[in-house]
């Protein structure tokens, strides 16, 4: 370990050592009563270290290859730090009210991202499951959250068994692929593998993904994310629904590139068959659900199949358009659950859709808010979705894969019932008691800033498209 490492790896540093003097100052001093303070500060480092990120350039390696910093790496970083600082800001308000300003949350907030940043940047298949690990078990805590709830504690203890499942898949596939290749390097592995995929290193990738899938509530390893997502407060559903799942899929997108970049077409079809299946079971399981966290569950499960089109694609123009899917996924739901955190009833939180009925009237700017965002997120033209969808269905064209840019765009059009639905209950639902919604100036904020980003975004994506496609060349090579 040299210098040059650790200027390298220095905002992760940073990071590390603000939750480490974070968590002994609340613990020997006020503990929960610095809770906000705690909470803003994180926020701060997070912008600031987004900033920091963004605005370096060049590639650089440390520890031998094991961490890679490079133009894929800094814009997964920048989204999940900005993705993380929102709804660390939404979820403010509740947390106060509801009695969950605990002085652990934002602390293990951090940390589940630093452990992120450490998965994006990862060269090395030790340094994936160190990465992995450590955004994982503090998601596992934060989703038990509200200990007097035994829905949290179910919701904590399932994403922990099957995760743990999961790690272990994982784990099992490293070691298969060490074995046939003798190395933990990325490059070292691409140097082996070649044009011919050896058998083991097959079995060891297909574990590999498979572990990883999990982590991005891909089908069929979706099993915890209904449950999961309904069970956990909601400012964690929150986390859960957008920066855990770009580290997931940047990860994802590293590996089989850096480690597997010779054979796409091999690792294409497993990723594809996935897509296929996120996005139909997504679009179909999520028209009966009546519990809106449930039904963002399933959202996201069909979220992460489209971006998959991306990545199966195996090409620059793919990696491009799944970083662009997942910018804008995350600003979609970041404005969503703004809206969700502040629905209630007689002071208490309600999550069933019919209690959505005549909120057009009741409250036109927020519902017509919620309106331009359920739109986007069901890909409506001409909101900012749409052209995410659309960037992922052309990769697929352009990599001779119609079948399933057209299998998306099916998948679409199934998907957009239930978003539809919910303005339908908002404007045209029967008469009765008119939900509540009392929104923070931060929420209001943030909700509006994300509704007004997609239709505004429409003219250059705001700029992300380059920054996206030099990441991509980075990666693809």
């Amino acid at each position: 370990m040299t210098s040059a490492d650790l200027s390298v790896i220095l905002p992760e540093i940073v990071l590390a050592v603000a939750a480490i003097v974070a968590l002994m100052g609340a613990v020997y001093t006020a503990k929960d009563r610095l809770t906000p303070m705690l909470t803003w500060a994180m926020v701060v480092l997070f912008l600031v270290l987004a900033f920091w990120i963004g605005t370096t350039g060049g590639d650089a390696t440390a520890f031998g290859g094991m961490f890679v910093a490079d133009a894929f790496a800094r814009f997964a970083k920048v989204v999940v730090l900005v993705g993380a600082a929102a709804v660390l800001v939404i979820g403010q308000d509740y947390v106060q009210r509801r009695g969950l300003d605990r002085f652990e949350y934002p602390i293990l907030v951090a940390l589940s991202v630093l452990g992120m940043m450490l998965m994006v940047s990862a060269g090395d298949l030790i340094a994936v499951y160190m990465g992995l690990e450590l955004q994982s078990l503090a998601l596992y805590v934060i989703a038990s959250l509200r200990r007097d709830s035994a829905r949290s504690t179910e919701a904590g203890l399932k994403y922990f068994v099957l995760g743990s499942m999961s790690s272990g898949m994982l784990l099992y596939g490293a070691s298969l692929i060490y074995g046939f290749a003798g190395t933990t390097q990325f490059a070292g592995i691409l140097s082996v593998v070649g044009e011919q995929l050896p058998l083991g290193v097959l079995f060891g990738l297909v574990f590999m993904l498979a572990g990883l899938a999990f982590k991005i509530s891909a089908v069929p390893f979706h099993m915890w994310t209904p449950d999961v997502y309904e069970g956990s407060p909601t400012p964690v559903t929150a986390f859960f629904a957008t920066a855990p799942k770009v580290a997931a899929m940047a990860l994802i997108a590293r590996l089989l590139q850096d480690a597997f970049g010779t054979i796409p077409g091999d690792w294409g079809q497993v990723i594809a068959a996935m897509a296929v299946a996120s996005m139909f079971l997504g679009a179909i399981a999520a028209i009966g659900q009546k519990d809106i966290k449930r039904l963002m569950a399933y959202s996201s499960i069909a979220h992460m199949g489209y971006a998959m089109i991306g990545l199966a694609a195996g090409t620059e123009g793919g990696v491009q358009a799944m970083l662009v899917y997942m910018a804008i996924y995350v600003t979609m739901n970041v404005g969503t659950f703004a809206f969700i955190l502040s629905m209630e009833r007689d002071g208490r939180p309600v999550s069933d859709i019919s209690a959505l009925n005549q909120f057009g009237k009741a409250e036109p700017a927020k519902a017509l808010a919620l309106l331009v965002l359920m739109f986007s997120l069901a890909g409506v033209p001409p909101m900012l979705g749409f052209f995410a969808k659309l960037s992922v269905l052309a990769s697929a064209v352009n990599a001779g894969m119609t079948w399933l840019a057209v299998a998306g765009a099916v998948a679409s059009v199934i998907g957009a019932f239930y978003y539809l639905r919910i303005v339908y209950f908002m404007y045209f639902g029967r008469e009765g008691e008119v939900l509540e919604s009392r929104m923070a100036p931060a929420q209001w904020a943030l909700m509006m800033l994300s509704a007004v980003a997609m239709i505004a975004g429409i003219v250059n994506l705001f700029g992300i498209e380059g920054p996206a496609l030099a990441a991509a060349q980075a990666l693809v090579r």
